[in-house]
């Protein structure tokens, strides 16, 4: 073996095959849950799960399948077969693969396990609301509906108290489904475990503040399923505890992901799924290591608003004030502190065609972070998802010069 292939196997993260394997046994787990008389149930990406795992319910993402059929490179298709049942193409595409999924069976793992029940929590985007509405009536379930008021300055008392009673309504609705009671003694255990994994997923996306970095953001992206799946389990603090010990151990032995590192650069939105590999190559060519996003720290942002100890009454706050439910100057402000913590030479967003209210703020929090952290900042145009809103020559030429900007700074 060659030197070269040598540092390449090195640079690997060995967690990763573990990794697929969790998620294999999940979707396994989760498509025969009816022959282990098992419920299951779909929920948004940022809605409250930590119940669904104290009663036992499988929980099951659509948001996931869509990036899985993003990287597989087949969303162009998926999204088609919606657009040809009437549905516009300037819907979101996680949307549209999902709708045109579940009568055609497509995906990688040929479509999701059928849900028996539906919740909904509109505190990443509003397009939830109908396509699941749209859901719950095509698979004929019943369909909860958590309703997260946008914090554009502050946690008022008014949207705490509107959001905790919708915590009591939504274990109602668990109790009248399952037709089980509710057990608030493994609730508060689950949700010790749910902070955990969230404390521990922060801690393993902190160690790319190291220079030079044990990971990119590319990596987090695909080590971000199990907070998202798995979030209240074992399964998941266990993993990220041997992910954490990797990372250390990487940074011990000063293993760079990417070779030569010179510049650090944070990434906004959600990844382009189907130009992942292309993407992280073409800014390692540049010795550029994107080390942090706002996408994947999005799931331990409400840290700081969660009693482990009081779990039930605290989620109200950190449920609503993630990331995209709050207002722009606050996200702005988020993105200089990780622009401070983790040392970043140059600003990616990606603007994307798809996620609206991740995307519509950008231009704002472009021209303070340009201000006030003075850094070179990239705009993308692409969908997370559909590869008919990627232009690669275009994006290409944008890279290129944005790094020549950035090195003419240094």
């Amino acid at each position: 073996m060659n030197d070269k292939l040598v540092e390449k196997e090195k640079q690997k993260i060995t967690s990763a095959k573990k990794m697929r394997d969790i998620m294999t046994t999940y979707y396994i787990d989760a498509m025969s849950a009816k022959e282990n008389n098992k419920l299951v149930a779909w929920i948004t990406s940022g809605g409250p799960v930590e119940p669904l795992i104290a009663m036992d319910i499988i929980p099951v993402y659509p948001e996931n399948h869509g990036a899985m059929i993003g990287s597989s490179k087949m969303g162009e298709d998926l999204c088609m077969k919606a657009e040809d049942m009437g549905y516009s193409n300037d819907l979101c595409s996680y949307a549209r693969t999902d709708i045109s999924c579940a009568i055609v069976k497509g995906g990688p793992i040929g479509g999701l396990p059928e849900p028996d029940m539906l919740i909904c929590c509109n505190n990443i985007c509003g397009t939830v609301l109908k396509w699941y509405e749209i859901q719950a009536r095509f698979f004929n379930v019943p369909l909860f509906i958590f309703d997260t008021p946008v914090c554009h300055t502050e946690f008022s008392p008014e949207i705490a108290k509107y959001v905790r009673t919708q915590i009591d309504e939504y274990i109602a609705f668990l109790e009248k489904v399952t037709k089980k009671s509710f057990d608030h003694d493994k609730m508060a255990e689950v949700g010790k475990i749910s902070y955990q994994g969230q404390l521990l997923w922060q801690k393993v996306l902190n160690t790319t503040a190291n220079r030079p970095s044990p990971m990119t953001a590319f990596d987090a992206f695909f080590f971000l399923a199990l907070i998202v799946t798995l979030r209240g389990t074992m399964i998941a603090v266990d993993f990220y505890k041997e992910l954490l010990l990797e990372m250390k151990e990487r940074i011990k032995n000063g293993i760079s992901i990417v070779p030569n590192e010179k510049y650090r650069l944070l990434w906004d939105n959600l990844p382009i799924w189907y130009q992942l590999k292309w993407l992280s190559s073409k800014f390692s060519d540049h010795d550029a290591c994107l080390v942090a996003d706002t996408y994947t720290s999005a799931w331990c942002s409400s840290l700081k608003y969660i009693d482990e100890n009081d779990f039930l009454n605290s989620i109200a706050e950190g449920y609503t004030r993630i990331y995209l439910n709050i207002g722009v100057d606050q996200m702005a402000d988020q993105v200089i502190e990780m622009i401070k913590f983790y040392n970043i030479d140059g600003f990616v967003m990606h603007s994307n065609r798809s996620c609206k209210p991740y995307s519509f703020g950008q231009l704002d929090i472009k021209r303070i972070v340009e201000s006030k952290a003075n850094i070179p900042v990239l705009m993308i145009e692409a969908d997370m998802t559909d590869p008919r809103a990627f232009s690669q020559s275009q994006v290409e030429t944008r890279i290129d010069a944005f790094m020549e900007i950035i090195n003419q700074g240094k």
